[in-house]
């Protein structure tokens, strides 16, 4: 009995121990995707790579499977379906022509304004051969890479509008993000107006608009297009319209990513160049032929003196030479009345002093009246 209790608890253990060591290596293969994520990207394409052919062979007999069991619910209604787009192509053919026109006019415009045309865009074709929700929540796998001249931040459109962007490109397979996912950011333009905004996915059929100006106002059946900003996407790509939904004015994408097949992958070519350094060839003057006007010579600044009003300069005071008579000023009297003196009052005179004191007029008797006052 012993040994049977001792068999069980050892079979226990042993079925434990890769338990744990499965738990140990996906811990490290976590913090590894946390610290090297482009290394755990690189071996995703390659792997990606590699699996391609068995991608392709798995997904053609179930987009054969698909195109029949939608055939078989679509059998009752083929002949008012057929009816239906015959009046369709009518309408397209006549806007068809009505398109053709304005464009035939519009070239004619900007050759007669020496306008600049529009980059021209080369775009590589390619088959969905696989959907994943990792790394991103909303993501399609393309048979087509690098070798196709795929590269990261293109743009993915289909028929009817855009689909996504390319954020990994290996040898031979793409992958891309939706412009639903969580993770995407597109900066788009509303028309009419020219209102900017950000696209932003949330994991629904129907992304938001973020970030757009408080002036703009937006109305159910706007027109939404790519805005060209960054100089990654091209502008005028249509996107979507503005519907009225529960949770407001979402946009609803033309293109039905979940259900498409063939995409396109376009070669936008437009980048920014940086701004180049400026010498004196580049000013005007020097491109008219004129030589460089020279700098203008800065003059000294004077400085005046402060002069108030009804004021007089200052008189430099000299000293007299000993023996000499210098004149001083007796102070006038004036009544306490007034400022002014009265008029037929003595006027006192300035007299003459002399430094010497014999020299000096003696004093009048203090009963005597001066000459001026007995005038």
């Amino acid at each position: 009995m012993a040994n049977g209790t001792f068999r069980i608890a050892r079979g226990r253990g042993n079925a434990q121990l890769p338990l744990a060591v499965a738990a140990v290596l996906a811990i490290v293969l976590v913090l590894l995707g946390r610290a090297q994520s482009g290394l755990f990207d690189r071996a995703r394409a390659s792997m990606t790579d590699w699996m391609s052919p068995a991608l392709q062979l798995v997904h053609t007999p179930v987009d054969v499977a698909n195109k029949w069991m939608s055939g078989i619910g679509n059998f009752f209604s083929v002949y008012s379906e057929n009816a239906r787009l015959r009046e369709e192509n009518e309408r397209l053919r006549h806007w068809q022509t009505a398109a053709n026109l304005m464009d035939e006019r519009v070239k004619r415009y900007q050759a007669l304004l020496h306008a600049v045309p529009d980059p021209a865009l080369q775009s590589i074709v390619a088959r969905v051969i696989g959907r994943a929700s990792r790394p991103f929540d909303q993501t399609m796998i393309l048979d087509a890479g690098k070798r196709n001249g795929v590269k990261p931040g293109q743009a993915v459109v289909d028929a009817r509008g855009m689909i996504g962007r390319i954020f990994l490109a290996g040898d031979h397979t793409a992958w891309v993000v939706l412009v639903t996912d969580l993770n995407s950011r597109i900066p788009v333009t509303i028309k009419p107006g020219n209102g900017q905004a950000i696209l932003a996915g949330d994991n629904s059929p129907t992304p938001r608009l973020e970030d757009f100006s408080q002036n703009t106002v937006l109305h159910a059946g706007d027109s939404i297009v790519t805005s060209g900003d960054g100089g990654l996407l091209p502008a005028g790509l249509t996107v979507g319209t503005l519907v009225q939904t529960n949770l407001g004015l979402r946009v609803m994408l033309f293109a039905d990513p979940e259900n498409v097949d063939d995409v396109e992958v376009l070669d936008y070519k437009a980048p920014i160049e940086p701004l180049p350094d400026m010498s004196v060839k580049d000013l005007p003057a020097a491109v008219a032929g004129l030589p460089p006007a020279a700098p203008p010579q800065q003059q000294p600044l004077q400085v005046l003196p402060l002069q108030l009003p009804n004021a007089q300069p200052p008189q430099t005071a000299q000293q007299p030479a000993p023996g000499t008579a210098t004149a001083q000023p007796t102070p006038q009297t004036t009544p306490a009345t007034g400022t002014h003196p009265v008029p037929g009052a003595a006027v006192p005179r300035v007299g003459l002093q002399s430094n010497n004191p014999a020299q000096q007029p003696a004093a009048p008797p203090s009963g005597d009246s001066t000459p001026d006052q007995d005038q």
